[in-house]
């Protein structure tokens, strides 16, 4: 059975894979700028024997076909990017990049794909279609490496009836996986707030436009727009997450910035709450005396994987992992770019639990102590090949 044989496959390399992790985790790259992983996943690729195409300057299309080529295609997608965030954790393989660390998890994503293609193409005379391989930069940073790959055709020539992602979940014990139906993850939208007044002597706020003051009035009022607006059945958030103004104790400044984001399950309410918070930061810094400059950086939609792939993908995983294994994941105002992905073909976006708490790997994703449980990499990549291999997207 091809269950059977991936299921074996996957333990045999499941060691090379984790030193191809471990390769990844200690040479992170920034969004945009992952150079170096690209040409390490183009070599693996080559060595493996799969022809590739370089798209949007460092993503990687990959191709497999296996018999009836033109029956059936599916695309499997990860990302690869890092954050700018210093590692703790005290491992051989701790990043060698100061101030950058796969901290998102993205250096196992790729290790999965890269896994499951060299098993997919070992039994490509096993499976029907033909399977796309989407190394994606730039998740992390607005427009979203998607954006550019989808631009750039690795949905087209052929187009793919489905696409499939996961994402590692450090609150999922290893040895599951959880799947949703629908709206899975929130939109997510950038916001950058200058408030500009004349600065001047903190004993003299009269002579002032006190930026400070009216940045903190601010920051409460934009609370208020979310709490009192928005549909109490769907999940919307707004955190102002930086403010940088002034320098001293005693002098108000001329110039306060804020940074922050805003998060929707509801991509109506969503462009509605932009306006109200163009109107409500306008209004209210006038009135208090100041101007304000106002960019809402529009960025991922939702993802939303689709009720009938979905639930293809959960059964085969179930037929894989023993139901009792396979969970349902809850909605998060997390937001991920493979939102694009959905937008345009059926998508399925699915979780792979790396959890261990008696070995104290407990941290969450953007955390400096962030790690898995490694044994996570053989299901990965056996799961992620078994989707490939097996999953219809046609009704």
């Amino acid at each position: 059975m091809l269950e059977q044989k991936i299921k074996e496959l996957a333990a045999r390399y499941a060691d090379e894979f984790i030193a191809v992790r471990h390769r990844l985790h200690a040479n992170p790259e920034l969004s945009y700028q992952e150079f170096e992983t690209s040409r390490y996943i183009q070599s693996m690729l080559t060595s493996f024997g799969i022809p590739f195409e370089v798209k949007a300057t460092t993503g990687v299309l990959g191709m497999i076909r296996g018999k009836n080529p033109d029956s059936r295609v599916i695309a499997l997608r990860a990302d690869m990017d890092a954050l700018p965030i210093q590692e703790e954790n005290e491992v051989d393989y701790r990043s060698v990049n100061d101030g950058v660390m796969h901290a998102c998890g993205h250096d196992v994503h790729t290790t999965i794909l890269l896994g499951a293609a060299k098993l997919l193409n070992e039994l490509k005379d096993e499976w029907e279609g033909t399977v796309k391989l989407i190394f994606q930069p730039g998740e992390e940073r607005n427009p979203g490496g998607a954006s550019y790959m989808i631009k750039e055709g690795v949905l087209e020539n052929p187009k793919p009836q489905g696409i499939i992602g996961l994402h590692v979940h450090p609150g999922l014990d290893y040895g599951k996986l959880s799947f949703r139906s629908g709206r899975v993850m929130a939109s997510a939208d950038e916001l950058y707030i200058t408030i500009k007044g004349k600065g001047g002597h903190a004993a003299a706020p009269n002579l002032t436009a006190d930026t400070v003051l009216i940045a903190s009035h601010l920051i409460v009022s934009l609370q208020q727009i979310i709490s009192r607006n928005k549909n109490p059945l769907s999940p919307s958030v707004l955190s102002i997450c930086s403010i940088q103004g002034g320098h001293t104790t005693n002098v108000i400044p001329s110039e306060v910035k804020l940074m922050g984001t805003f998060r929707a399950m509801d991509e109506e309410w969503r462009f509605k709450a932009h306006e109200l918070i163009r109107k409500q930061a306008t209004g209210l810094v006038e009135a208090m005396g100041a101007e304000i400059d106002l960019h809402i950086d529009v960025g991922y939609p939702t993802v939303d994987n689709d009720p009938v792939f979905n639930a293809k993908a959960w059964k085969l995983a179930e037929v894989y992992m023993g139901s009792e294994h396979v969970e349902e994941t809850e909605i998060r105002m997390g937001a991920e770019d493979f939102g694009y992905y959905t937008q345009v073909i059926p998508g399925c976006f699915y979780r792979l639990g790396v959890r261990n708490a008696e070995e104290g790997i407990i941290h969450n994703v953007h955390t400096p102590r962030f790690n898995i449980d490694e044994r996570a990499i053989e299901t990965g990549i056996g799961m992620m090949a078994w989707l490939g291999a097996a999953v219809d997207a046609k009704s």
